[in-house]
Formats: C-alpha cells, structure tokens, sequence
C-alpha cells in the first residue's frame, strides 16, 4: 500500500512541470487580424478550368489597427482576392491541388494595403487550402529538361 501511495506521488511530481509548460505553450500571442471567409479560387489550365481551390486566409493587423473597423472591410479583402485570382489564377505549373501561396500571399497585401491603408496590414497568411477535386484532374506537365 505504502508503495502504491509513493509511486503516485512520484508519477504526480514528474508529471507536473510538463503540464506547467505545456500551459505557456498554449498561451501564444496571436495579435490583431481579420480571417477572411473560404474563398473558391480557379486552377486553370491552357485555358481550361481543371479544379477550384478552397482557400482560408488570415490578414494580419499592426498593433495600431482598428480591428473592429477593418472586420467589416472583409467583404472588401474576399472581393479583391476573388477579383485577383480570376484575373490571373494562381495556378502552380507543378501541381493543381494548390494555389501559389507566394503570389497570393504577395497580391492580396498589395490590395489589402490598399483597402485599409498604409501601416494597417503587417502580413497576409493562407492558413489552409483544399481542392474541389481529388481525382479527375489532368498531371502538370514537366519543365522542359526533366523526365
């Protein structure tokens, strides 16, 4: 008994400064930002339409943003965004599953500046994407060069 008594104490030490840090862990500064609702991007190929891509994007605020004010600018933000991607599509040469996070990431704070102002967007972050279609959906071609 004596022993049971010494080994839950010993379990119930050890265990203890793990779940004290992983308590800080979990408080993680997010800062100010405005998520914009999935948007449908086009994946379009030599001209044809093969998948659309569900994208989820976070605009990132200064600290001297108004949140609240630019919250009810995101129809704004999703309308430049679907306004970008059927002007130019974001598609990847190498694969039609995805966007290119790079030139959307890079066109959406040109805009996104544009619409809030100088100093409002610190950063423009795709937080996940996901196709309409799995299957279905031609193979990218390979760059000249490779097989």
């Amino acid at each position: 008994m004596f022993r049971r008594t010494l080994l839950a104490a010993a379990l119930a030490c050890a265990t203890s400064p793990a779940l004290a840090s992983e308590k800080k862990e979990a408080k993680v500064e997010v800062g100010q930002y405005v998520d914009l609702s999935p948007v449908a991007l086009p994946i379009v190929v030599r001209g044809q339409l093969v998948n659309y891509v569900f994208v989820y994007v976070r605009i990132n605020l200064t600290t001297g943003a108004n949140s609240v004010k630019l919250r009810e600018k995101e129809p704004y933000f999703r309308d430049a965004l679907v306004r970008a991607g059927h002007r130019t599509p974001f598609t990847k040469a190498d694969d039609y599953m995805v966007v290119d996070v790079g030139r959307l990431t890079s066109t959406l704070q040109r805009e996104a500046v544009a619409i809030a102002g100088p100093g409002m967007v610190r950063s423009v972050v795709v937080t996940s994407q996901a196709p309409k279609r799995r299957t279905g959906v031609p193979t990218p071609r390979a760059a000249p060069g490779q097989s």
